[in-house]
Protein backbone atom coordinates (compact mmCIF):
# COMPACT_ATOMS: atom_id res chain seq x y z
CA UNK A 1 0.00 0.00 0.00
CA UNK A 2 1.69 3.20 -1.14
CA UNK A 3 1.83 6.35 1.32
CA UNK A 4 -1.07 8.20 -0.01
CA UNK A 5 -4.83 9.31 0.50
CA UNK A 6 -7.18 7.08 -0.69
CA UNK A 7 -9.51 10.02 -1.10
CA UNK A 8 -7.39 13.51 -2.12
CA UNK A 9 -4.33 11.74 -2.97
CA UNK A 10 -2.11 13.42 -0.91
CA UNK A 11 1.79 11.85 -0.55
CA UNK A 12 4.83 12.18 0.81
CA UNK A 13 6.96 15.52 -1.25
CA UNK A 14 10.44 16.39 -1.69
CA UNK A 15 11.96 19.35 0.00
CA UNK A 16 14.96 21.04 0.80
CA UNK A 17 15.60 22.40 4.65
CA UNK A 18 17.85 25.35 4.59
CA UNK A 19 20.70 26.35 6.95
CA UNK A 20 21.36 29.95 7.74
CA UNK A 21 24.18 31.93 9.81
CA UNK A 22 24.68 35.61 10.26
CA UNK A 23 21.93 38.32 11.72
CA UNK A 24 19.33 40.02 10.11
CA UNK A 25 19.48 43.63 9.31
CA UNK A 26 16.76 44.83 11.03
CA UNK A 27 18.50 43.45 14.12
CA UNK A 28 21.82 45.47 12.64
CA UNK A 29 23.71 42.61 11.48
CA UNK A 30 24.64 42.20 7.14
CA UNK A 31 21.95 39.70 7.14
CA UNK A 32 21.47 36.09 6.89
CA UNK A 33 23.21 33.63 4.23
CA UNK A 34 22.51 30.57 3.53
CA UNK A 35 25.11 27.72 4.31
CA UNK A 36 23.69 24.60 3.28
CA UNK A 37 21.10 23.07 1.71
CA UNK A 38 19.95 19.79 2.57
CA UNK A 39 17.09 17.46 1.72
CA UNK A 40 13.91 16.27 3.56
CA UNK A 41 10.77 15.20 3.33
CA UNK A 42 7.22 16.53 4.09
CA UNK A 43 5.03 13.93 4.86
CA UNK A 44 1.05 14.05 5.62
CA UNK A 45 -1.02 13.20 8.38
CA UNK A 46 -2.23 9.72 7.12
CA UNK A 47 -4.12 7.79 9.58
CA UNK A 48 -5.32 4.40 9.27
CA UNK A 49 -8.95 4.09 8.79
CA UNK A 50 -11.68 1.53 8.58
CA UNK A 51 -14.08 2.43 5.81
CA UNK A 52 -16.81 0.81 4.08
CA UNK A 53 -16.12 0.18 0.32
CA UNK A 54 -18.22 -1.44 -1.77
CA UNK A 55 -20.09 -2.56 1.16
CA UNK A 56 -17.33 -4.29 2.99
CA UNK A 57 -15.04 -2.78 5.55
CA UNK A 58 -11.45 -1.96 4.52
CA UNK A 59 -8.98 -0.55 6.52
CA UNK A 60 -7.47 2.61 4.26
CA UNK A 61 -5.14 5.02 4.41
CA UNK A 62 -6.82 8.30 4.64
CA UNK A 63 -5.34 12.10 5.23
CA UNK A 64 -6.57 14.16 8.12
CA UNK A 65 -7.96 16.87 6.14
CA UNK A 66 -10.38 13.99 4.65
CA UNK A 67 -11.67 13.44 7.30
CA UNK A 68 -12.25 16.22 8.99
CA UNK A 69 -13.91 17.25 5.87
CA UNK A 70 -16.58 14.71 5.79
CA UNK A 71 -15.14 12.71 2.85
CA UNK A 72 -14.93 9.35 4.58
CA UNK A 73 -17.50 7.54 5.68
CA UNK A 74 -16.40 5.32 8.62
CA UNK A 75 -17.88 1.88 9.04
CA UNK A 76 -20.38 0.83 12.32
CA UNK A 77 -18.92 -0.80 14.76
CA UNK A 78 -20.27 -4.01 15.57
CA UNK A 79 -22.03 -3.17 18.79
CA UNK A 80 -24.15 -1.01 16.88
CA UNK A 81 -24.96 -3.57 13.83
CA UNK A 82 -25.98 -6.59 16.11
CA UNK A 83 -27.97 -5.25 18.67
CA UNK A 84 -30.38 -7.89 19.90
CA UNK A 85 -33.69 -7.08 21.12
CA UNK A 86 -36.20 -7.95 24.11
CA UNK A 87 -38.07 -9.74 21.55
CA UNK A 88 -35.38 -11.91 20.15
CA UNK A 89 -34.15 -13.28 23.66
CA UNK A 90 -37.28 -14.56 24.77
Amino acid sequence: MPYECFYTGRRTRIGRQCTYRGKAKYLGGVGIKITGRSARKFKPNLQKVRVLIDGKPQRILVSAKAIRSGLVTKRLKRSQTYKHTQAETA
